[in-house]
């Protein structure tokens, strides 16, 4: 078994379903709306928009996931599949990454923001 810092764990584990919500909040509450009153000005499918929100609630669920395996290291237990976890924290980290990556090249200059 790795040596694994059990307190970056839990510290960790406790901050990415909070800090992904306010990230997500904001993005609804604010990029969005900006984003779709571009689009519907040039009369644009809003599709991309409904997938994004739809990401959120993917993400969050997958957060949940994580933080409940990252919980568990941290207090100690231990892992019977660690190939297991290595494929979730993975699958966890390309999903954020592509959501990231077509806000950064769809949505960002669009409303005139530069990366």
């Amino acid at each position: 078994m790795p040596k694994v810092d059990r307190l970056k764990c839990l510290s960790t584990a406790n901050a990415i379903v909070p800090l992904l919500r306010s990230i997500h909040q904001y993005e609804e509450r604010v990029i969005f709306p900006v984003y779709e009153a571009v689009l519907t000005g040039s009369d644009a499918n809003l599709a991309s928009t409904r997938r994004l929100r739809a990401e959120h609630v993917e993400d969050e669920c997958f957060a949940s996931e994580v933080t409940e395996i990252l919980l568990a290291i941290g207090h100690g237990e231990t892992v019977e599949n660690a190939e297991a976890v290595g494929f979730m924290l993975r699958g966890f980290f390309e999903s954020l990454r592509r959501h990231i990556a077509f806000e950064r090249e769809h949505v960002l200059p669009m409303i005139g923001v530069v990366d």
